[in-house]
């Protein structure tokens, strides 16, 4: 299950991509995030899922292996949909006792689970086709004008580069530590979902361990190569923008401005509800 996780992987590639600028594809999926957010439609998700596919067939990365990201929320989108179906009032469809499903209800929970989706594997495309590197100098650079108000810019975007490089390290490390559990007679895979889950405990003592050891070694590394922080440190290369971006940039606010549109001006029903 742990080997289906792939936020926080690169996926190494030469599309158009992976060769723009980080700092345009941190702020394309922001705001790929906030018109999902803003813009809640059925139009506007089929515009997003257009736009989703696209991208995931520009960067060259396989669909299955995007996928696999989803995996790993689906409990999450279940539980999410359960809750919208089940207590989001208007008309009834069903009723047995008190527990009822609403036309509202169904279509709350096709929303939802939508959106959950759209937001993994936008997230997903961002992390596969970006390095953490990358990430870094794009974070740093894009909110460099915070430092002015004293926000520690290098520091968050640090915190964040080594928490995405440590999400598929940490992985193979449990995979590791459940190959060698399972060699001694443990079972992860019989039984229901809560004996799966209490069969995961006793992975979760070693896990942590051998993160804080990790952690541990890197700030000694960090601390033997004479890191302090941002301050007067160059970049081997430097973020430059290129056509391909400012033409990465249009195509970012036309995304915006279909979804607005679709969200006004087009009303679309689910065609599987009354």
């Amino acid at each position: 299950m742990l080997k289906e996780i792939t936020i926080g992987q690169y996926y190494p590639g030469t599309s158009i991509l992976h060769r723009l600028d980080p700092r345009v594809k941190l702020l394309g999926t922001l705001v790929f995030i906030i018109c999902l957010f803003a813009f809640g439609t059925t139009a506007a998700y089929i515009v997003a899922g257009v736009a989703l596919a696209c991208m995931i067939t520009i960067s060259q990365v396989p669909l299955s292996f995007i996928l696999r990201g989803l995996r790993m929320v689906l409990i999450l989108m279940l539980v999410t949909a359960l809750f919208n179906l089940f207590l989001t009032p208007g008309t009834a469809i069903v009723q047995i006792w008190k527990i009822r499903i609403t036309v509202e209800g169904v279509k709350m929970a096709v929303h939802m689970v939508f959106r959950l989706s759209f937001l993994v594997l936008g997230s997903s495309i961002m992390t596969l086709t970006t390095t953490p590197n990358q990430l870094t100098d794009g974070l740093e650079k894009g909110l460099g004008w915070m430092k002015k108000i004293h926000v520690p810019v290098h520091e968050i975007a640090m915190m964040m580069s080594i928490a995405l490089r440590f999400i598929p390290i940490l992985t193979d490390e449990a995979n590791r530590i459940m190959s060698a559990q399972e060699a001694r007679g443990a079972d992860f895979h019989s039984g229901g979902i809560v004996k799966r889950a209490k069969a995961l405990i006793p992975l979760l003592v070693p896990l942590f361990v051998s993160a804080f050891r990790r952690a541990n070694d890197l700030a000694l590394a960090m601390e033997a190569r004479g890191y302090h922080g941002g301050v007067g440190r160059t970049r081997m290369k430097p973020l430059v923008y290129r056509r391909r971006d400012f033409a990465a940039y249009l195509v970012i606010a036309c995304f915006a401005v279909l979804m607005f549109l679709a969200w006004r001006f087009i009303h679309l029903e689910l065609p599987f509800l009354p």
